[in-house]
């Protein structure tokens, strides 16, 4: 179930609402619920409860290219569009709808030149052939060196730190990425650290496909609090049970390792290659 930034705003100020009716005086209560007093009126949104720090100005923007993983980028959007007063922007090189992976269609709302110049958070999802793609493309590598220089966060999921580093914007920092493409990071200055969301400084990388959800998820508690992170947790229902315990390479059995680990060595060969060239020429643009 998928919700809009205004159903979030909404129900955000209601359980604002319900947290600041609950906190008043136990006489308060009692008065109300004396014998002969009229029943109170179920109070609206009422946007005075909610804490000044919940309503911020973030300007997002999220990048897309052909082929992206488009998981790697809706999970962490749906957290972040529900940032009450922040702007997200989904932006790519034209307005042309842009094809994901699996086939999904998305429709830019920003081109490099429309994006807003000034970001508090620019996000790069992942990919393969798409991901090697836009680490050779010119104009993405400019966008992203020029935003980056100025953006208050800096971020990814899966493999779109290969694209942050192909930019330069990871040199020295520690970072993640899918499973399969840390042994790249290094080509870039990053230094590959374990945890499923890594934070250095005001870099932000995510692991594989649905730590994108986690990474959002806890950005949008830095941005506002704890509890209101928590309010949007509980609206996506965000309780993973998964089916199976095969998630990452220290838990799956070793035979589906055995099955999977071989479908990554041609992208690696390429994206070592790629990324050593990409890197390079980066410092020249």
């Amino acid at each position: 179930m998928s919700m809009t930034r205004r159903q979030f705003t909404q129900t955000a100020a209601s359980a604002a609402a319900a947290i600041a009716v609950g906190e008043r005086t136990a006489a308060e209560a009692a008065d109300r619920s004396a014998p002969g007093k009229p029943a109170p009126e179920t109070p609206a949104h009422d946007m005075s409860a909610m804490p000044a720090h919940w309503i911020g100005k973030e300007q997002i923007a999220f990048l897309i290219y052909p082929e992206f993983t488009a998981l790697d980028m809706v999970g962490p959007h749906h957290m972040l569009t529900g940032l009450m007063g922040a702007t997200v922007h989904i932006v790519a090189k034209t307005r042309d709808p842009v094809k994901s992976d699996t086939g999904l269609v998305f429709v830019p709302s920003a081109t490099f030149a429309e994006c807003p110049a000034d970001l508090d958070i620019v996000c790069v999802p992942g990919g393969t052939q798409g991901t090697l793609a836009a680490m050779q493309d010119e104009a993405t590598i400019r966008f992203l060196r020029d935003r980056g220089s100025r953006a208050r966060f800096i971020t990814s999921v899966c493999t779109g730190s290969l694209v942050l580093g192909a930019a330069g914007l990871l040199d020295g920092y520690r970072a993640t990425s899918h499973w399969a493409a840390k042994p790249v990071l290094p080509v870039f200055g990053a230094i590959p650290s374990e945890g499923r969301v890594v934070r250095d400084r005001n870099r932000i990388t995510g692991g594989g496909v649905t730590a994108g959800i986690d990474f959002g998820l806890s950005l949008v508690g830095q941005l506002r609090d704890r509890q209101y992170a928590e309010v949007a947790q509980l609206i996506a229902e965000y309780a993973p049970e998964p089916p199976y315990d095969a998630g990452t390479p220290a838990r799956a059995p070793a035979e589906v390792r055995a099955l999977t680990e071989p479908m990554f060595v041609d992208f690696l060969k390429q994206a070592e290659a790629v990324g050593r060239a990409a890197f390079a020429r980066n410092k020249t643009l």
